[in-house]
C-alpha cells in the first residue's frame, strides 16, 4: 500500500504539485548517505551519518552494539533518518520518521547483507552470524529497521513540502 501525499503549501509553491511517491522510493533506495538522529538518555540529540538501504518498504541501518545510536535507541527507539542534497535551488530532501527496531533473524540479515554489497559496491561486505552482521575484523554490527510512521519530502527549485503519512504497524 503505498501512503498518500498530503502537500503543505505553507511551505512550498501552491501551484507545485506534490512530490510522487515513486520519487521519494527512488531517493530511499539510491542514496548513499543517511544521517540519523537519536535521543541521548539525558535528552540531548546525537546526529551521525551513516549508510542505509531501502527494502520491504523499511529502511535499514547498522551500528556496533556500544556505538553511541545503539546505546540511545535502548532507551529510546524513536528516530529521524534524512537524506537529500545540500543544494538550496534542486534536488529532494527527505525525513523519515519511526522507530527502530532489531532485526536478527539470520535468513533476512543474509538478505540485507547481500543489498548493502550490491548497494555500495562491496565497501560493506557482511557475512551474518548469530543474529548480527559480522565484519572480517572480528567485529560485530546489530541491524535496525525503521518501518516509517511519517515521511516529509521537499522538494527544491519549485519548492514543495509533501507528507505522507503510514498506517500503524505496516
Amino acid at each position: 500500500m503505498q501512503p498518500v501525499p498530503e502537500q503543505d503549501v505553507r511551505f512550498g509553491d501552491p501551484e507545485s504539485p506534490p512530490t510522487p511517491w515513486g520519487d521519494v522510493r527512488h531517493v530511499l533506495e539510491t542514496a548513499e548517505l543517511f544521517w540519523i538522529s537519536t535521543v541521548r538518555r539525558d535528552g540531548r540529540p546525537h546526529v551521525t551519518p551513516l549508510p542505509a538501504v531501502w527494502d520491504d518498504g523499511r529502511l535499514h541501518f547498522c551500528t556496533g552494539p556500544a556505538e553511541q545510536k545503539a546505546v540511545n535507541l535502548a532507551g529510546n527507539p524513536h528516530v529521524a533518518l534524512t537524506t537529500g542534497t545540500n543544494r538550496w535551488k534542486e534536488g529532494l530532501d527527505l525525513v523519515v520518521e519511526g522507530s527502530a527496531v532489531q532485526v536478527t533473524d539470520d535468513a533476512r540479515l543474509r538478505t540485507l547483507a547481500d543489498l548493502w554489497r550490491s548497494k555500495y559496491s562491496g565497501d560493506w561486505d557482511f557475512t551474518v552470524e548469530h543474529g548480527a552482521f559480522q565484519h572480517e575484523d572480528g567485529g560485530s554490527a546489530v541491524v535496525f529497521e525503521v518501518a516509517p510512521t511519517k515521511v516529509l519530502a521537499f522538494a527544491k527549485g519549485r519548492f514543495a513540502q509533501t507528507r505522507y503519512r503510514f498506517p500503524t504497524g505496516t
